[in-house]
């Protein structure tokens, strides 16, 4: 057994056992996803205004160019004092200030309180020179000159008092300068992932926009003439196409950019035509079926015989048919070529692309996570194939259930799964109780 460059075995005694039709190369699992993520690198960083960087991943630190809060600035509506001006003010014998002013948040003029003075401030005013903590209005008669606390804050009058009836701590209510983020310390480490509270966090800072590794554009098509889209009746013979919206959707989870092409029918030139409308805007091109030895297998007819473009059998069930390449040359757009049936298209996004979306995304988690667990059931696999079956993790038992049948179109059962029971090349049974590697469809 030997491990490649990603962190893959290669069980070389189980690539000897796999039956291999006449002049026919057959590729391993390992093998294919290793040449697959060669092929692919993160995409260059861009900058981007904020919210087009959402979902996107910070391509460097990010450091506060000031503080923040910028200012002290008051917590509450009250009164801005000097704390000697209150010492053993009480509900009986209140401390009588004058109010010489008052300050509102955005406010740039800031009137002095000195001895005797208190100055009405508004929740985020910048506390006035002078004063030393905030007295909540609550604390006070909110300068209604009566023996009740007002319930609101009036305009300041000429002459007006407040009475203040509990004393006030040094810094009582007042957020000061820089006590969030200090100027010149880092607020978000590089492979941050963006969302609503991050974004939130580079507008207080002062950033309008940021550089960050792009969501990768990913097209996602699917091809056969039988394909109908839901919504619309079926004919004879006809279904309705479900692989576009589960690649899609499992693009857009992956962290892409995704854009659903619907069923394309089978025809070459269609499909060439297709693809060429677009090429201009994407990064990935995703496709799902075509890709076997039928004869309208369109998708394997138009770039089998394209440089760079390989269509391969893989030790895998299912999802044995694969195809990857690029399209316009060597630096061209990325291809992987799915085979159609629902399990297999979805198996072989999970193993395949999402990976290579992780790779142009610059993520550090690649891959799914993955956990051994008991198998409650029996299982039979083909000799020489890795099996992926699916199944439901009992994380509290440290269990495994197998979900539905080893068939490669039974969706219902794809849709109960939330995990992949994986079974070797070499294994052909696997006993109740067994202990199985499996691979978490969730992060």
């Amino acid at each position: 057994m030997t491990t490649d460059r990603h962190g893959h075995h290669h069980d070389h005694q189980a690539d000897a056992c796999a039956t291999e039709a006449p002049g026919r190369r057959y590729w391993t699992v390992d093998e294919h996803l290793a040449d697959v993520l060669a092929a692919v690198t993160p995409l260059p960083p861009i900058e981007l205004q904020l919210l087009d960087a959402q979902g996107c991943r910070l391509a460097e630190d990010v450091p506060a160019g000031s503080d923040l809060p910028p200012f002290d600035n008051s917590s509450m509506d009250g009164y801005a004092v000097r704390t000697a001006d209150t010492v053993n003010a009480t509900e009986r014998y209140p401390s009588v200030l004058a109010v010489v002013g008052e300050v509102a948040a955005g406010a740039g003029v800031l009137p002095a309180v000195g001895p005797g003075q208190a100055v009405r401030i508004m929740t985020g005013a910048p506390v006035p020179p002078g004063a030393e903590a905030v007295v909540p209005v609550e604390w006070t008669d909110g300068g209604a000159g009566t023996g009740e606390a007002a319930r609101a804050m009036a305009p300041a009058r000429p002459g007006e008092e407040v009475r203040v009836r509990q004393e006030a701590r040094e810094g009582a209510h007042i957020r000061r300068r820089g006590s969030d983020i200090a100027a010149g310390s880092t607020v978000l480490l590089a492979d941050t992932l963006l969302g609503p509270t991050q974004l939130g966090l580079l507008a207080a800072i002062g950033r309008a926009s940021v550089t960050v590794r792009p969501r990768p554009r990913v097209v996602v098509l699917s091809t056969g003439s039988e394909l109908v889209p839901p919504g619309e009746p079926v004919g004879p013979g006809q279904i309705w196409d479900s692989n576009s919206f589960t690649l899609t959707a499992a693009a857009q989870q992956a962290g892409a950019i995704a854009y659903r092409v619907g069923g394309v029918p089978d025809d070459a030139e269609r499909l060439r035509a297709v693809l060429d409308d677009q090429l201009g805007r994407a990064d990935l091109i995703v496709t799902s079926g075509g890709v076997s030895v039928g004869a309208y297998d369109v998708v394997k007819d138009v770039f089998e015989d394209y440089a760079g473009m390989d269509f391969r059998t893989l030790r895998m069930q299912p999802g044995k048919p694969q195809g990857f390449g690029r399209l316009g040359g060597p630096d061209g757009v990325p291809l992987l070529a799915l085979p159609g049936n629902p399990v297999s298209a979805y198996i072989s996004f999970e193993l395949f692309v999402r990976p290579v979306i992780r790779t142009m995304l610059g993520a550090a988690d690649v891959h799914r996570p993955r956990v051994l667990a008991v198998c409650t059931a029996a299982l039979r696999s083909p000799a020489g194939r890795r099996q992926f079956l699916r199944g439901r993790y009992l994380a509290d038992q440290g269990a495994v259930e197998p979900v539905g049948g080893a068939s490669s179109h039974l969706v219902g059962a794809l849709a109960r799964a939330d995990c992949l029971i994986v079974v070797p090349e070499r294994t052909e049974a696997v006993a109740a109780g067994t202990v199985v590697d499996v691979v978490l469809l969730r992060d």
